[in-house]
């Protein structure tokens, strides 16, 4: 791609950008324009949007990391203007109503009627001027134009003919004329980030009153996502966290398993960083599926300590020991399998690659982190803090009272009280 375009920056009046088909029909469909940042000016003058998108092209350009930026061409297209002489037609008759008639005709076509086939369709029948007339504004000027009391003169008799540039075309959105500047960016630039310095640039230039500027495209796309994500995530953490409550009957234990999460976004934030990508909605997806693996890890380490310490009769401090050495293998096994499995995904350099690399690479590096700190720093968490202070002191005593092997099954169920 840098060296095709190298080759088109060569030609001097060229716009191009580069896409793939189905990508850049669906962005058309959704946006109504394709790019990873599209800014649209609203306004009613199509000539001062022209002005305006054109001027806000040059300034995002000069924002770094921007490439493949142009503002879409609405001007350019060449026009037949006819004014009617009103003395000259008056003169003869004729008012400027029956003149745009007659070349209406010409232009358009006249519906004289429908012709009916036996058992066939109904189809209109038109009278048009031959293409002949209309190709320059000398051919125009010959067209004929039928007097009421009979004859014919020149429309060049009449009126003035000639030749303008206008708009290719007058699009709307919300019933309001636009124009469209796009752009594409790289070097190693995030959307967040160059919207913003581009929103900056663009507000240096001048904007008529009633005009307004929407910035869409793939921005807008990833807005729209984190927006969700800002409610979605927050909902499924608070089932996840009911759920835990539910499980442990402990609303300790279920904090120290979610404890799990921010060692495992520890691992993703330095992953991104290191990988030179940013925080986008597949990185967050990423996240999602990480903490799911990091909290399914936590479970199974807590409940194996609880389960040793309540069905095996060891202490505290041994039950988490134990336990911490009984699950490691599991553990270890489910974060590396599942790192291994997305593996191919940080090297994918095809079609879906901008969506693969950046969750492969969060959900891989949490795992590294949330491994190591879920075997290391959740036990001793849970040797801390698992237990209400009065039961800590408890199990102390237990301790103390059998130092060495495993107290009685009685006495294991059964920590002393305070006043013992």
């Amino acid at each position: 791609m840098e060296r095709v375009r190298e080759v088109l920056d060569r030609f001097p009046g060229l716009f191009f950008a580069f896409a793939q088909p189905i990508d850049m029909r669906v962005q058309e469909m959704i946006i109504g324009a394709r790019g990873d940042v599209v800014v649209k000016i609203f306004g009613s003058s199509i000539g001062e949007l022209n002005r305006i998108a054109t001027e806000i092209a040059g300034a995002v350009r000069g924002v770094s990391g921007a490439t493949d930026v142009f503002a879409l061409r609405n001007e350019g297209m060449k026009y037949l203007t006819v004014r009617v002489d009103r003395l000259a037609a008056g003169r003869l008759g004729l008012n400027a109503r029956d003149v745009q008639e007659a070349l209406r005709v010409w232009v358009d076509g006249q519906e004289l009627g429908i012709v009916v086939e036996a058992e066939g369709p109904r189809v209109p029948l038109m009278l048009r001027g031959s293409e002949l007339l209309r190709r320059s504004a000398i051919d125009l000027s010959r067209v004929p134009i039928v007097l009421p009391g009979g004859g014919t003169v020149p429309l060049s008799a009449i009126a003035g003919i000639r030749e303008e540039e206008g708009p290719v075309q007058v699009v709307r959105e919300g019933s309001a004329r636009f124009a469209t500047v796009l752009a594409n960016v790289s070097g190693g630039r995030d959307l967040v980030s160059f919207v913003a310095d581009a929103q900056a640039a663009a507000s240096k230039v001048a904007m008529p009153a009633g005009y307004r500027l929407q910035w869409g495209g793939q921005f807008e796309n990833q807005q729209r996502a984190s927006a969700r994500l800002a409610v979605v995530v927050p909902m499924a953490l608070g089932v996840i966290f009911l759920l835990l409550y539910l499980t442990f009957g402990s609303v300790r234990q279920a904090v120290l398993v979610f404890c799990n999460v921010p060692f495992a976004a520890i691992g993703g934030i330095v992953a991104l960083w290191a990988s030179g990508e940013f925080l986008s909605v597949p990185a967050s997806v990423g996240f999602i599926a990480l903490i799911g693996i990091a909290v399914l890890n936590g479970v199974v380490l807590i409940s194996a300590i609880n389960r040793l310490i309540a069905e095996e009769g060891l202490n505290l401090r041994e039950g988490v020991l134990e336990g911490a050495k009984r699950r490691m293998t599991p553990v270890v096994l489910t974060a590396t399998i599942a790192a291994f499995g997305l593996v191919p995904f940080l090297f994918a350099d095809g079609p879906g690659a901008e969506i693969q690399r950046p969750l492969a690479i969060v959900v891989i590096g949490g795992l590294v982190t949330a491994t190591l700190l879920t075997l290391v720093l959740l036990p001793i968490l849970y040797d801390r803090f698992a237990l209400p202070k009065g039961k800590r002191a408890q199990a102390a005593v237990a301790e103390q009272l059998h130092p060495t092997g495993t107290p009685p099954q009685s006495e294991a169920v059964r920590l002393p009280s305070a006043a013992e």
